[in-house]
């Protein structure tokens, strides 16, 4: 169950922030933000993070290993949870 991010907040912060929601764009200070006008090397995706679930998950010996043993980075939860991400998206696109 989420949890309602209003209930979390102080008072003060609650209406603070919808003072500052209130505010018009003209009124904000972007004098220390800089502006991008060129996103050609941005990467989609680079600060996303899904959720985990932790889960028990029996598997044969020899894979485990074999994931264990990978020489590319991450541990080898990672690779496995990457191997198997490859397979969803593969089925998904089979349809």
């Amino acid at each position: 169950m989420k949890k309602n991010p209003d209930r979390e907040l102080p008072e003060r912060l609650r209406e603070e922030a919808a003072r500052l929601a209130a505010m018009p764009d003209e009124d904000i200070d972007f004098s220390d933000a800089p502006e991008v006008a060129d996103w050609s090397g941005a990467e989609r995706g680079k600060f996303y993070r899904p959720v985990k679930q932790q889960l028990t998950l029996r598997l044969d010996a020899d894979v485990v290993q074999w994931f264990k043993d990978g020489a590319a980075g991450g541990g080898y939860q990672t690779r496995i949870n990457e191997a198997l991400r490859r397979y969803v998206q593969e089925q998904r696109k089979a349809g």
